[in-house]
C-alpha cells in the first residue's frame, strides 16, 4: 500500500498601503519620463537639433555697460556665461567660491575677450552634496546654498535692481532634475532617509517656483525674472557630484558653452520678447512640469516656503 505524500500549503499575505503604492508608481513615472525626455532633449544631440531654429542675430546683440553678476563663474556654465557676457561688452562681476581659481578665470576672461571691466567677488553658487552636511548655522548644505542663499541674495538686491531703468533681470539656472520632484515644504529633507540627488532636484524646483512668485511680486518694479535649465552639460560640477552619470553619458553631454547659451540669450534679448516668471530651455519657453507627473499643484506651497525663507534669512521684505 502506497502512502500518500504529505501536502504543504504556503500562504503569503502581503498588505500594501494604497497610498504608498500610488506614491511609488508616481515617483517611478516621474523618473522614467524624465530620463526619456532628458535623453531626447537635454543631451548634445538635443542641443544640435534645437539650434537649427536659433537666430544668429539674437546673439549678436551688444550689451556694453550693462552690469552682470554671475555666480559660479570660475568654471563650467558659470565661466562660459561670464565669458560670453564679457565678450558682448558687459561689466561682469564674477562671484566665485575659491579666490585662487576665480583669479585664474578672471585673468583668462580678460585676455580672451579684451574686456577689462570684469571683476571678482567671492561667494558660492550651487552645490550637490550626496550625504547630509550641516552648515555652521545648522542648515542642510544643499538647501543653504541652492535655496536660502539664492533667495537672500535676490531679495536683498531688489532695491538696487529697481534703479536699472526697467531693464533689470534675474536669471536663475535651475536643472532638468526638478521635473522629478514636486514643491515640498520639507526644505531641509528632515523626513525620510536623506538623498542628495533628490534634495538637489527639490532645490531646483523651489528655484523655478520662486521665479514665478518673484515675477508676480515685483512685476511693477521693472525687474524681469527668468529660470532656465541648461540641459545635461559636461562640467566639473557634474563630474564631481554625479560621476556614474557623467561616465555613462560620456560623449553625449553638452559643452559648457552650449549649457550657457540660453543664459546669455536671456541676458541679451529685449524684455518684451520674454515672459517674466517663465522657464526657458534652448532659447524657448518650456513647460515646468512633465505630463501626469502631479507636480503643478504643488507650486501652491510657495507662499508658505517664502515665509519660511524670510524667517531663516532673518529679514522680512
Amino acid at each position: 500500500m502506497q502512502s500518500t505524500p504529505p501536502t504543504f500549503t504556503l500562504r503569503l499575505h502581503v498588505r500594501i498601503s494604497l497610498g504608498l503604492l500610488a506614491m511609488f508608481i508616481l515617483k517611478t513615472w516621474r523618473s522614467t519620463a524624465f530620463g526619456i525626455y532628458g535623453y531626447l532633449n537635454f543631451t548634445k544631440s538635443g542641443f544640435l537639433e534645437h539650434s537649427k531654429n536659433f537666430k544668429p542675430e539674437d546673439m549678436a546683440t551688444r550689451i556694453d555697460g550693462k552690469n552682470c553678476v554671475v555666480t559660479g563663474a570660475n568654471s563650467g556654465i558659470g565661466y562660459a556665461t561670464a565669458k560670453g557676457l564679457a565678450s558682448r561688452g558687459a561689466n561682469v562681476y564674477m562671484v566665485c567660491r575659491n579666490r585662487e581659481r576665480g583669479e585664474a578665470a578672471l585673468s583668462k576672461i580678460h585676455s580672451t575677450t579684451g574686456n577689462q571691466n570684469v571683476h571678482l567677488e567671492v561667494n558660492n553658487a550651487g552645490v550637490l552634496e550626496n550625504t547630509r552636511v550641516t552648515t555652521p548655522e545648522g542648515y542642510e548644505m544643499n538647501f543653504a546654498v541652492n535655496v536660502l542663499g539664492t533667495y537672500g541674495m535676490t531679495e536683498l538686491l531688489v532695491p538696487l535692481l529697481e534703479k536699472c531703468e526697467g531693464d533689470a533681470r534675474v536669471i536663475t539656472v535651475s536643472s532638468g532634475g526638478m521635473y522629478t520632484s514636486p514643491l515640498t515644504t520639507d526644505l531641509q529633507f528632515k523626513d525620510g532617509e536623506f538623498n542628495g540627488v533628490e534634495q538637489y532636484a527639490r532645490n531646483k524646483r523651489v528655484q523655478v517656483a520662486l521665479t514665478e512668485k518673484w515675477a508676480e511680486k515685483y512685476g511693477n518694479k521693472g525687474i524681469g525674472f527668468y529660470a532656465m535649465h541648461p540641459g545635461w552639460a559636461e562640467t566639473p560640477g557634474v563630474t564631481n557630484s554625479l560621476p556614474a552619470f557623467s561616465k555613462s553619458m560620456q560623449g553625449k553631454l553638452r559643452t559648457s558653452e552650449e549649457g550657457a547659451d540660453t543664459v546669455i540669450w536671456l541676458a541679451s534679448q529685449p524684455k518684451q520678447n520674454l515672459v517674466s516668471g517663465g522657464l526657458y530651455f534652448d532659447r524657448t519657453e518650456a513647460s515646468k512640469h512633465l505630463p501626469f507627473a502631479a507636480t503643478s499643484n504643488s507650486h501652491n506651497a510657495i507662499d508658505s516656503i517664502m515665509a519660511t525663507l524670510d524667517s531663516l534669512a532673518n529679514f522680512s521684505i
